[in-house]
């Protein structure tokens, strides 16, 4: 049987952070399972974050206008992105797991991951029109996030002070990892590492070693498949209205995102949908 790869994708400055601690973790927990992990230590490796014109190597398509998805598309087809763009798209090729390890700043990745998610993510390489969501180029791989935060879970609570973190990983879970076709493995968030005590940190640590041992065995998080909608531009990339009327009778939206004007579904960006809720998504129909 042929190794496995996984991929951490880490951000943070500091290698005595709990950040470093459970990027440790995840690889000697992964390596024990036979894993080969890789690493991309971004702030180490000093990734450049800003997309420029840099990144392709040989001339443009369009000297005149610099468009950098139109440039970098046709730069990864002809093999002409720069080095580092490319050495990062070879271990996301290998990796069947990738792992985003970083502190959420403002609601967010940090910059330097953000430029990796700008540059690395091309289209071609990691998504098209025609391949996207769940039909997209990765839909045979997983992903997640893991990350800490500097506020309480209450924080982030619907009623609490930040909002409701759902809303908060959407834009990350869906609009770029499921987005590319990852199937998107519910969060590990480390809660306010930094004002707990050293046995609760502990206790976080050996909490992330006893998930990774079942990890590849987890239910992706639920998204509405691309089957659900009219995927013309003279649709307009709509739900059809057959299923609009299917969800009409539920009593949630369909996702955090669909949500089509009624409650959010409870957690949707941070649990997998249970086995036996799956009679709340609607048929695929036209």
């Amino acid at each position: 049987m042929a190794q496995k790869t996984a991929l951490i994708v880490y951000a943070h400055q500091s290698p005595g952070s709990f950040n470093a601690a459970v990027c440790d973790v995840a690889m000697q927990e992964l390596e024990a399972q036979g894993y080969k992990v890789l690493v991309s230590d971004l702030y180490a490796m000093n990734f450049r974050a800003n997309a420029t014109q840099d990144d392709i190597i040989g001339d443009h398509k369009n000297p005149e206008l610099f468009q950098y998805g139109d440039e970098t598309t046709h730069a990864w087809m002809e093999g002409r992105l720069s080095d580092d763009i490319m050495a990062e798209q070879r271990k996301v090729e290998e990796a069947e797991l990738v792992i985003f390890q970083f502190p959420l700043y403002w609601f967010s990745v940090p910059a330097i991951m953000k430029g990796w998610i700008d540059r690395v993510l091309t289209q071609g390489f990691a998504f098209s029109l025609q391949k996207m969501y769940n039909n997209g180029i990765f839909k045979d791989k997983k992903a997640m996030l893991s990350f800490t935060t500097g506020a309480t879970q209450t924080m982030f609570r619907p009623d609490g002070i930040n909002g409701d973190i759902n809303i908060t990983l959407w834009p990350l879970q869906n609009g770029t990892l499921h987005f590319c076709g990852f199937q998107v493995l519910a969060p590990q968030i480390f809660w306010s590492p930094a004002h707990c005590p050293a046995a609760v940190r502990t206790a976080l640590l050996d909490g992330w070693r006893a998930r990774l041992k079942g990890l590849l065995t987890e239910k992706p998080l639920n998204f509405a498949p691309c089957e659900l909608f009219d995927l013309s531009f003279q649709g307009g990339f709509m739900m059809w209205p057959k299923v609009r009327e299917e969800l009409e009778s539920q009593p949630y939206g369909l996702t955090t995102g669909h949500h089509l004007g009624k409650p959010l579904p409870p957690d949707n960006q941070i649990t997998a949908q249970p086995a036996d809720e799956s009679s709340a998504k609607p048929a695929c129909k036209k």
